[in-house]
């Protein structure tokens, strides 16, 4: 890191930043999945290590679990106390609300130039970037070798292979042919995956919603009719099957195929499955494109550091920091430099994500920078499962989340 550090020390003015004794807070959102690999400790570790060149600088970091992290800056916020910081799932809402630093107001323009485009984009409120990209993922399609040999079947490039295939399994007696997790936990994501696979998406390309589009609809009729209707989704029903459950069933070799993001690696890996991943098929050959997710850092005005705040962030994005946080995580780079090092490692554990990187340039994101996406989201969550029940209307449910998104559209234009 001395490299690195010591390039930071140059450009913040031999290791100063022009202001002694200043503490800067960060909220971050927690990614281990225990007390030993916690992100509070490559966030002390960095911390750290950016204080030991910075005299006179203090970086006090919090770390909560993905289920408090929104809410605890929000109550913060709320409170009159915002962090300086804050690395969490959305900043449209603050960005609106007028209390973010623009990326430009804090990053160098060699940080700033280096993040991937389609990840920057998404940061925008207003055609304004306040969201600056912090972890990124992408969605393929894993499949299980053992149980595609036992079938005798290749993976699937476009629909009516995957129907094949899954009846191929069914044949063969495998639990869930196809997971498709549509249940409350993230059914935004697989919902997404799918109206990208099926040629359209949640928005249209200047960002109005198109949830009911007749490509849409066409979508949900055919994984009605053809995975749901035929019995090759599995024993439970797609509306009460969330993300985690089909992750754990897969890893326990109970599922033929379905999408998932790099932490299933792991996951399936340490229970032994042998698994295949290939770019999710589309109507009748290459999808449109995969869903992007990415994660956000930010900066609050209210204390008035953004000297200090951009100083530390240029230190957080350069390359060995990006690629140290997405190697311990099994996320991909947000950068393009660390990017391109990955891409070009065929060591563990980049070589593993090599499959999701491939995706991510040409990736399509939430629309994180509608301040009505959280309420779509959730109308998504809680509804969309209906769309495949044996009693459902594929266009009935998307018409009437097409006309919540609407309404919850013109509140957040009216008071944004």
């Amino acid at each position: 890191m001395v490299s690195a550090l010591g390039m930071t020390a140059v450009l913040g003015g031999c290791g100063s930043t022009g202001s002694s004794d200043v503490t800067l807070k960060l909220v971050a959102a927690d990614y281990g999945d225990s007390a030993a690999n916690s992100t509070q400790k490559y966030w002390d570790k960095l911390a750290k290590a950016y204080e030991a060149k910075h005299s006179g600088m203090k970086v006090e970091v919090s770390v909560y679990s993905w289920n408090d992290v929104d809410r605890k800056v929000k109550e913060m916020v709320d409170a009159g106390h915002a962090p300086d910081l804050a690395q969490i799932g959305a900043y449209a809402d603050y960005a609106a609300a007028g209390k973010l630093y623009q990326a430009s107001d804090l990053l160098s323009i060699r940080t700033q130039a280096d993040f991937l485009s389609s990840l920057a984009d998404a940061g925008e409120w207003k055609h304004v970037q306040y969201g600056i990209p912090f972890g990124a993922s992408t969605r393929v399609l894993f499949y299980n070798k053992t149980l595609f040999a036992r079938a005798g079947i290749t993976p699937p490039t476009t629909w009516s292979e995957l129907a094949a295939d899954a009846k191929a399994l069914k044949d063969k007696g495998v639990k869930y042919p196809v997971a498709l997790p549509l249940g409350p936990e993230e059914a935004q994501a697989e919902t997404m995956q799918w109206l990208l696979s099926g040629g359209n998406g949640y928005t249209d390309d200047i960002g109005t919603y198109t949830i009911d589009s007749a490509q849409n609809v066409q979508t949900f009729t055919w994984l009605k009719d053809e995975l749901v209707g035929k019995g090759l989704t599995g024993p439970v029903a797609p509306g009460k099957l969330n993300r985690a459950d089909a992750f754990a069933a897969f890893a326990d070799g109970q599922v033929g195929m379905l999408n998932g993001h790099p932490t299933l690696i792991q996951q399936a890996g340490k229970k032994g499955v042998q698994f295949g991943m290939v770019p999710m098929p589309g109507r009748t050959g290459k999808a449109k494109a995969s869903m992007g997710v990415a994660d956000w850092m930010m900066g609050f005005k209210q204390n008035g550091h953004a000297q200090q705040i951009g100083d530390f962030l240029d230190f957080v994005y350069e390359q060995k920091n990006v690629l140290a946080f997405s190697r311990e995580y099994g996320l991909l780079p947000v950068t393009g430099s660390a990017s391109n090092v990955m891409s070009a490692s065929d060591a563990a554990p980049d070589k593993d994500l090599h499959a999701f990187l491939d995706q991510l340039p040409t990736s399509e994101l939430y629309p994180v920078g509608k301040t009505s996406w959280a309420a779509v989201s959730a109308a998504v969550k809680k509804d969309i499962g209906q769309a495949v029940a044996p009693d459902g209307s594929p266009a009935g449910v998307l018409t009437r989340l097409q006309a919540s998104a609407a309404t919850a559209d013109s509140g957040a234009s009216s008071t944004g």
